[in-house]
């Protein structure tokens, strides 16, 4: 198979499909790997890295697009990317598409085959691509928090870990998944006074055991969101329902009674964003204000950090790109039913059903069109 990988022109996102030692994995199993020029510099890998790995390098997207049965990258396809798709081409990459209609109608006007890493998943339960993104997007929401906190930054002049004496910042994660369990690392690393929201006992079972007691665990209800999240300096959102929109948890309303200057840090901003006043940003214009709330909203977060993010992210997405090139899509994903929960779209038909009830659209399975 000959696989394409561009380079990502989101708004300073860095990261890259597939790295140099990658590439020579897929190229070992017999395969052919197209690199747009200059598509590993964010990461610190030059172009000679990926001809050493057996790579072609060309001059521009549309060569990679032009030639590649499987394009391989990081974020969603951006309108112009989207153009370049054809019927039956293989995309494998984030989509995110519950919150994005016109990305989601480019791609079933295209005919590609579309699938996600967000909805891929394991025998775990959980969702092996997303994870490696979430840790890292999980420990960069504390640092964003406690930067923001600064008051050169905007924020009342707060150190998140406090200092013998004085108080420390109170942090509240709501979700006690992988975002919100890589946050509480950092927090309570930092310092801070870090409280979990979770409708799951077992999952705050299991940040007790991991954590002990400077962790505070509550169980999630109405009442114990608006009362902690009023009494918050810093909330971090990294609530996940897989393919669909992010649910509401915080109100405008609640957003207003919180302390001026707090932060608020909106991770699930990819599938639409937990609090009602989120609206995606970039790392060019991280920030807005919301009745004196600090509100950062980057949809790409682990872009911030491309080298650690592109290194992350290749350890969990080459086995199944190998098993795309080596089967072909549809045995692979005939042979594997969690990478089939990957497919969204296909041949102009929408095959995710929560990305199907988010958007209107009506849903196939994924076998009906394999």
């Amino acid at each position: 198979m000959r696989i394409g990988v561009p380079k990502e022109i989101k708004v300073l996102e860095n990261r890259v499909g597939l790295t140099p030692g990658s590439v020579r994995e897929v190229v070992q199993h017999g395969h052919e790997v197209v690199v747009e020029r200059n598509v590993g510099l964010g990461i610190g890998m030059d172009d000679d890295a990926y001809r050493r790995a057996g790579a072609s390098i060309v001059d521009a997207a549309e060569e990679v697009f032009a030639v590649a049965e499987m394009i391989v990258k990081v974020k969603e396809p951006q309108a112009i990317e989207r153009r370049m798709l054809r019927q039956g081409q293989v995309l494998f990459t984030y989509l995110h598409l519950a919150p994005d209609p016109e990305q989601a109608t480019d791609l079933v006007a295209s005919g590609a085959v579309c699938i996600a890493y967000e909805t891929v998943t394991a025998s775990s339960g959980g969702l092996p691509l997303l994870a490696p993104m979430s840790e890292v997007a999980g420990r960069m929401a504390v640092q964003a928090g406690a930067y923001y906190l600064e008051k050169p930054h905007g924020g009342p002049g707060v150190l998140l870990g406090g200092v013998p004496g004085v108080d420390p910042a109170k942090v509240v994660i709501l979700g006690g998944g992988v975002v919100g369990s890589h946050a509480c690392h950092i927090a309570l690393g930092m310092g801070a006074e870090v409280w979990v929201l979770d409708r799951n006992v077992d999952v705050l079972r299991a940040l007790w055991r991991q954590f002990g007691r400077p962790l505070n665990t509550v169980y999630s209800t109405q009442d114990t969101v608006e009362t902690h999240v009023a009494t918050a300096d810093l909330v971090i959102g990294g609530v996940l329902i897989p393919g669909a929109s992010a649910p509401k948890l915080v109100s405008r309303a609640l957003i207003a009674r919180m302390k001026p200057g707090s932060v608020v840090v909106d991770v699930a901003i990819d599938q639409g964003g937990c609090f009602e006043t989120s609206r995606p940003t970039t790392h060019a214009d991280p920030v807005y204000v919301v009745d004196g709330v600090t509100h950062y909203c980057v949809a790409n977060m682990p872009g911030g950090v491309p080298r650690t993010s592109t290194l992350a992210l290749n350890n969990a997405t080459l086995p199944f790109v190998l098993a795309l090139a080596d089967k072909g899509w549809q045995k692979a994903l005939s042979d594997d039913r969690h990478l089939r929960n990957g497919l969204n779209i296909a041949f102009g038909k929408v095959t995710c059903k929560p990305v199907a009830d988010a958007l209107g659209y009506k849903y196939v399975a994924p076998e009906a069109v394999m």
